[in-house]
C-alpha cells in the first residue's frame, strides 16, 4: 500500500473515530431531551414564579432550542458555586443561566457564542446610596458565591478596602439584606438586579461597573456536536426573529 494512501486511511480512521465518540447530540435526541442547570432565584434568565413554575428569558430560548431539535428542556435546580461540577458529572447537560464566559471557566467547560451582554454594578439603597466604586471604601458589600461578580470584585483593589465582603449562595438572599439594612452594598449582574428592582422600587444603581460581560451557554468540553447545535439553532433564531421576541419580553427593549 502506497504511503499516501495509508496516511490517508489513519485520517479517515482518526476522523470516524473522533466523530464517534462525540455522540451528544445523538445522545440528547435518542432520550427526548436535555437536562439545563440553573439557579432558579436568577430573575429574569431563569426563576421559579408564584405558580413555582421555572420561567425566564434563558428557560423560554432553551424551550425553543429544544423544540427545533425535536426533543424537551427539562430544567434542574444547581447551586451555583456547584453548577459546574454538576455539568461535568453528567448530571445535566448544559448551564443556560446567564452564565458570563471567563477566562477561568473556559479552562474547565466549553462556552456557545456569546448571546447577551451584561456588567457587574453596584446595587444600594435609596437612602443611603453608593454609585461609585470607590464609595464602596470602609462599606460591607455583597456578592454571589461562586458569580463573575465575585470574581470581578475580588480582582478590584477596592475589595481590600471593604469593611467586609460577604458571600450569599443566590443574588437574591444577597438582595434581601441590603433592603433590611445587613450590607451597604450589592455587587451583581446588571440585568438581573434591575429586573429585581423594577418591581419593588427599593434600591438604586450604578453606571460605573466592575466588568463588562457576555454570557454564554456552557457545556462539556467534549459534547461538541451538541453545543455547535445549540449555536446553529440561536443563530437561526436570531434571523428568524424568535430571538428578539423573546429578548424584548423579558428584558424590554
Amino acid at each position: 500500500m502506497k504511503k499516501w494512501l495509508v496516511a490517508f486511511f489513519l485520517v479517515f480512521v482518526f476522523a470516524v473515530t473522533a466523530f464517534g465518540a462525540d455522540g451528544s447530540l445523538e445522545k440528547v435526541k435518542k432520550d427526548g431531551k436535555f437536562i439545563v442547570g440553573l439557579d432558579d432565584t436568577f430573575a429574569p434568565m431563569g426563576f421559579k414564579d408564584e405558580k413555582g413554575e421555572i420561567v425566564g428569558f434563558d428557560i423560554d430560548l432553551a424551550k425553543e432550542v429544544a423544540k427545533r431539535l425535536g426533543v424537551t428542556a427539562e430544567f434542574k435546580s444547581c447551586e451555583w458555586d456547584g453548577v459546574i461540577l454538576e455539568l461535568k458529572a453528567g448530571k445535566i447537560d448544559m448551564v443556560w443561566n446567564g452564565m458570563t464566559i471567563t477566562e477561568e471557566r473556559a479552562k474547565q467547560v466549553s462556552f456557545s457564542k456569546p448571546y447577551h451582554s451584561d456588567g457587574q454594578i453596584i446595587f444600594s439603597r435609596k437612602d443611603k446610596q453608593y454609585l461609585k466604586i470607590s464609595e464602596l471604601e470602609g462599606k460591607v458589600v455583597g456578592t454571589q458565591l461562586g458569580s463573575s461578580a465575585t470574581t470581578a470584585v475580588e480582582k478590584h483593589p477596592i475589595s481590600a478596602k471593604f469593611k467586609e465582603l460577604r458571600k450569599y449562595g443566590t443574588n437574591a438572599e444577597a438582595l434581601l439584606d441590603l433592603e433590611s439594612g445587613r450590607l451597604d452594598a450589592v455587587v451583581m449582574d446588571a440585568t438581573a438586579g434591575r429586573f429585581h428592582n423594577a418591581k419593588r422600587q427599593t434600591l438604586v444603581y450604578s453606571e460605573e461597573s466592575f466588568a463588562a460581560e457576555v454570557d454564554g451557554v456552557a457545556f462539556r468540553n467534549e459534547d461538541v456536536a451538541l453545543r455547535e447545535a445549540v449555536d446553529k439553532l440561536l443563530d437561526e433564531m436570531k434571523a428568524d426573529g424568535t430571538f428578539r421576541k423573546i429578548e424584548v419580553e423579558w428584558l424590554g427593549e
